[in-house]
């Protein structure tokens, strides 16, 4: 009897008429009700009817099911089974936008209603799932973001305060400002838009772990000041450094001060920089030497601040070269034959516009159609190339690449293919 039931439920090209819904929601077997709640071709109040069943797998069905009335999703929002209320947000946030809390329309209030308090759920689960639903729609109810924005678990918090367009600059101040929970800080350094305030606020704070996601994040607005001032603290706070090296703009006074305090690694970054000017570029690459000269370093933590030195002054020098126009294949041809490797590299790089991380990957694979590339991107010879592929890669006579009468051997679609490559 049940099984033949079961299996009318279960038929997808059957409407279950208004009689029969009702006799069936009376069943005494729960799993027909259950089969009968997840039906999307009940009348509102058959549904609604279910949503007082006894059987919690009964609400479940009829709380994720979209054609429940919102007097029922009311109900549900305060049932006494967690997974009956998870379920229920997990729906009703799609429900969500375009409401506010001063909704003429009934049915629309009712449904605000029922968010309302699945926000204010006792289980963290149930506002998570909330949470997770409504942070990134444009037109959520507002109140309910900021509630969620001040939850006191992360899990709940932290997805909003990240990603939710709703929270306005003001919102974030009064977070920041309100004594936050951990990891709140940390959230909002990383929205796509940290704008000034925001950003003069984190700075401002002892948060160390979420200044470093600011200094991290790209399209984080920090002023010039801000920046020179957690510079100065950041002496001593190893994480901040390669944040602040990497930033995609960094006044030369600030980079000058970098070069004092961070790693050699570090130094060689900042070196390679192209966004300072020459002036600059000199300025850091002679802090970068004071300081070398000052470490007393020995075993392979000298041989890499030696490198390090040795790769700044080449980019130095070969953007000295550049900007007066006399870089050119005559200079780095001179190089090669001196084995002035890390010129030679620095230069590459900047007649070709390249980052010089391409160039090392290059010479760390050998690989000869991507020096190929890079030579044709700088404007250089495919003679010049073959002795980049034997001097600077290392490669074989039997695995250099070479072209015809002077002529590339690869075409121009194939050499801007290594390059993305490479870049990668």
């Amino acid at each position: 009897m049940v099984v033949g039931i079961l299996k009318r439920l279960l038929g997808s090209n059957r409407n279950v008429g208004y009689e029969e819904a009702r006799e069936l929601a009376a069943h005494a077997d729960p799993q027909v009700r259950a089969e009968l709640a997840g039906r999307r071709d009940l009348r509102p109040e058959i549904l609604y009817f279910l949503a007082e069943d006894d059987n919690a797998e009964v609400r479940r069905q009829v709380a994720a099911n979209h054609q429940t009335p919102p007097q029922g999703n009311l109900l549900l929002a305060g049932d006494r089974d967690e997974a009956v209320r998870s379920d229920l947000a997990g729906k009703i946030a799609r429900l969500a936008p375009g409401l506010t809390a001063h909704e003429q329309d009934r049915l629309r209030r009712t449904t605000y209603e029922a968010i309302e308090m699945l926000a204010r759920d006792s289980l963290p689960k149930v506002r998570e799932i909330l949470a997770q639903a409504l942070k990134d729609v444009a037109d959520a109810p507002p109140e309910v973001i900021r509630r969620l924005a001040r939850d006191v678990e992360i899990a709940v918090a932290g997805p909003v305060l990240q990603f939710s367009p709703v929270l306005t600059d003001e919102d974030l101040l009064e977070i920041i400002e309100g004594g936050p929970i951990p990891g709140a800080l940390a959230a909002i350094s990383q929205r796509a838009q940290v704008n000034v305030r925001v950003a003069d606020a984190i700075a401002a704070t002892e948060d160390i772990d979420a200044i470093a996601v600011l200094l991290g994040n790209a399209s984080a607005q920090i002023r010039e000041e801000t920046l020179d001032r957690l510079i100065d603290r950041a002496v001593d706070i190893e994480d901040w450094h390669k944040p602040l090296v990497s930033r995609p703009v960094l006044p030369a006074k600030a980079a000058v001060k970098l070069a004092r305090f961070v790693a050699a690694n570090l130094l060689q970054t900042l070196a390679e920089r192209n966004d300072l000017d020459r002036e600059s570029t000199v300025a850091v690459a002679a802090a970068v030497r004071r300081r070398l000269d000052e470490m007393e370093l020995g075993g392979p933590a000298k041989a890499e601040a030696k490198k390090a030195a040795d790769d700044s002054a080449a980019m130095v020098r070969a953007r000295q070269l550049h900007a007066e126009d006399r870089l050119d294949e005559s200079t780095i041809d001179a190089a090669l034959a001196g084995n002035e490797l890390a010129f030679v590299t620095a230069a590459l790089a900047v007649l070709a516009d390249l980052p010089v991380g391409v160039l090392r990957k290059t010479i760390q694979t050998q690989s000869a159609k991507g020096i190929v590339a890079i030579t044709w991107k700088a404007g250089l010879s495919m003679s010049l190339c073959v002795q980049l592929q034997a001097k600077l890669l290392r490669l074989p006579q039997a695995r250099i690449v070479r072209g015809r009468e002077g002529a590339f051997p690869l075409t121009p679609d194939e050499m801007v293919w290594q390059l993305e490559f490479l870049s990668e």
